[in-house]
């Protein structure tokens, strides 16, 4: 949180994040709080610290602080379409290494804003579906290149593709409620295990 008294640093010798990263912190960490609804934007300028006015500046209208916040930080899109670096006879292993390997962009409080969001919020469910179907795409692709024959079976592979992708955006979210966490590489074993 940043207060006129005494604005925080990004760290030692380092400058203070600009009004615009600022606004978007304090939006983040409001309506993962909150929600969207629950946040006046003075509320968010107060948190930035800044007038409210420049808020405004940058974005017009509350909607778009939101639109902005799930666009830039929620992601899979910089990992490109690398080759998967696959092993034959070991799908589990190719399957952990892609869970490691997929920058999911988004913290604690950005799945919160998905999650809650999503219900109310056109551009907020679209992120979200987008999110699911690459993770889909990338692990259904994953386990047809490492599974004997796999390339036979595309509605289990697609089943076990969904499955893995639940565990990857559903747990932070599931930590933060239960404090249990999901560990990608088991659940990639215990997939492959139903698949063969």
């Amino acid at each position: 949180m940043w207060s006129r008294a005494a604005p925080r640093r990004s760290g030692v010798g380092e400058a203070w994040p600009d009004a615009r990263t600022r606004i978007l912190d304090a939006a983040e960490e409001l309506f993962a709080g909150g929600g969207y609804d629950a946040t006046a934007t003075a509320e968010i300028a107060k948190r930035a610290d800044v007038p409210k006015g420049l808020v405004f500046h940058y974005f017009p209208r509350k909607i778009d602080v939101l639109v902005t916040l799930v666009g830039e930080r929620t992601g899979i899109d910089d990992m490109g379409d690398e080759p998967v670096e696959e092993v034959p006879a070991d799908p589990a292993g190719a399957l952990a290494r892609l869970a490691r390997r997929v920058p999911l962009r988004a913290s604690p409080a950005m799945r919160r804003i998905l999650f809650r969001e999503a219900d109310t919020h056109g551009s907020v469910r679209e992120r979200l579906r987008h999110l699911n179907a690459e993770i889909i795409r990338r692990a259904s692709f994953v386990l047809e290149l490492t599974l004997p024959g796999g390339r036979g079976d595309a509605a289990r592979l697609e089943a076990a593709a969904a499955t893995f992708a639940a565990v990857l955006l559903y747990q932070e979210s599931l930590c933060l409620l239960t404090g249990h966490h999901i560990d990608p590489e088991m659940v990639a074993d215990l997939i492959v295990r139903a698949l063969t």
